[in-house]
This record gives structure tokens, sequence and C-alpha cells, in this order.
């Protein structure tokens, strides 16, 4: 039986859970839960030694990182594929998963922790701020979290997650402008799984028409997203209201902001 250890509304799960979803599969979820720091607990940190969700266990199999997850998934359970074929639509898909790994999972994580992480921390004691910031073992990473803990949108990582999701959705837009539903080979593959959750948690945060009001391919591909099944099950339906509650309460609150610093991303860089 797979075994998943996950967080409640973490992105990188949900799109693990979509592919589960995908393929019909079945397995044990195991929740940890991030602010009570249960991810450093020494049993967790012998199956995921950096201490972050998700993990999936198979077995003698370890399997870390969301993205390579995904792929192990497809590769062990190939139907229906969500890897494709062909060479070149592989490299398309992988184009995809890259920018998720490489600039919208800080991305995101930058907002989401500026709209509402940011307020937990505040809540908590200086010892136990400590501890959570001690416990993030990479030192880019601890950098990033305290960046955007005292400075909340100012930070400029916060400005450079604007700017890449920019870049994201005009690529797109772009891609999608030929009447396609999906990205690659107009069929679900991995590349829109995983941005899926990415996009979602824009949605719920209440920003994400800041990027996409005037691109229709992109909101289309949206409606798509939010129809599917396995997304409706994944992340739809597994949040609470007090969740969704949070997030467009949060979020609202730095709309401005965020809004603010596209419109100077797009006048300094684009025009």
């Amino acid at each position: 039986m797979l075994k998943l250890y996950k967080a409640g509304n973490s992105i990188c799960s949900q799109k693990v859970v979509i592919t589960l979803h995908e393929k019909n599969l079945e397995w044990e979820t195991t929740n940890i839960s991030l602010f009570k720091n249960e991810q450093y607990s020494p049993a967790y940190l012998k199956l995921n030694p950096k201490g972050v969700v998700p993990t999936l266990v198979n077995g003698d199999d370890i399997v870390n990182e969301s993205t390579l997850i995904c792929e192990y998934l497809d590769n062990l359970f190939p139907e229906p594929a969500l890897i494709p074929a062909n060479a070149l639509s592989r490299t398309k898909m992988r184009k995809w998963s890259k920018a998720v790994d490489e600039h919208l999972f800080v991305g995101t994580r930058e907002i989401s922790f500026s709209a509402m992480f940011r307020q937990k921390l505040k809540e908590m004691t200086p010892e136990q701020r400590e501890v959570r910031f001690r416990n993030v073992g990479d030192p880019e990473r601890r950098a990033r979290y305290t960046s955007t803990y005292e400075h909340g949108t100012d930070s400029p990582y916060v400005f450079q997650a604007v700017a890449n999701f920019e870049k994201l959705f005009a690529d797109m837009e772009e891609i999608l402008a030929d009447g396609r539903t999906w990205l690659v080979e107009d069929r679900l593959s991995l590349g829109d799984i995983n941005l899926m959750p990415y996009v979602a948690r824009l949605d719920y945060l209440q920003l994400l028409d800041i990027w996409i009001s005037e691109r229709p391919h992109v909101q289309s591909w949206w409606q798509s997203t939010q129809e599917t099944e396995s997304f409706r099950k994944a992340v739809t339906e597994a949040l609470s209201d007090k969740e969704y509650a949070n997030m467009k309460e949060h979020g609202s609150k730095i709309r401005e902001q965020i809004a603010d610093l596209r419109h100077s991303y797009i006048r300094d860089y684009l025009s």
C-alpha cells in the first residue's frame, strides 16, 4: 500500500494527491502538522532529511520532492499516462515542471507567507519564532523567510515572485492561444498538474485575476482545471471552509500591494 506523508494545505502535497486520483490509486495518508514542527521529528527526518512534505513510501521505496513523486507514480502506474511518449513533448512538459520547481514554488511560498503565515508567526512568542527559523536548515530558505517576515510584500523576494508569475502566465497565454485545453499535446499531463495548485493558491488568495483578467486562454485553462475530478477531490473538496475564508481574508489585505508590484515590474522591465 502506498503511504503519503502530507500537510493539509500544502501545495506540493496537493499536486501529488491530484496525480494519485488521476491514477485511481489507493493510498494511506499521514498528516504532518507544519506549525507543530512535526516535519522535524526524528522519525520523519529519517524519511525526509530536508524536513519538508510530501514524502511517498512504497514498500522499501522512499521518494521525496513532489515533482519526482509524480513522475515516479506515472512510471510505476503507466495508465492513464501523464507523461507524453514523444521525446519533445516530454521536454515541453518538464519545462512547466521546471518553472514550478525553480520559480513558482518559492514565489508562491513568499506570497502566501506575506499574506497568511507572517501573521501566524507574529502571534508566536519570540522563542517559538526562533525555533521555527532555526529549524530551517537551508540558509537561503531561512533568508527568504526572514525577509518576508520582516518586510512583508516589500521584500524583494515577493517582487521576484510577482515577476515570475507574470512571465509564466504570458507563456501560458501564448501556448494556449491555438485553442488547446491543456499545455502539452492538448492532453492532461504532469505539466498541467504541477501548475494547478499554484494557480489555485493565487485564486483563493483573491489575487489570480491580477495576472489573468486580460488573458482569456489562461482563464479557460483555469476553468478546465476546476472541472477536473482529480483537482476537485484533491484541492477543492479537501479544503475546509475555514481554510478558504482564511486565504480570502489574508490575501485580500495584500491585493493592492501585489497589483502595484506587477505594475512596477511591467513598467520598469517590460516597457
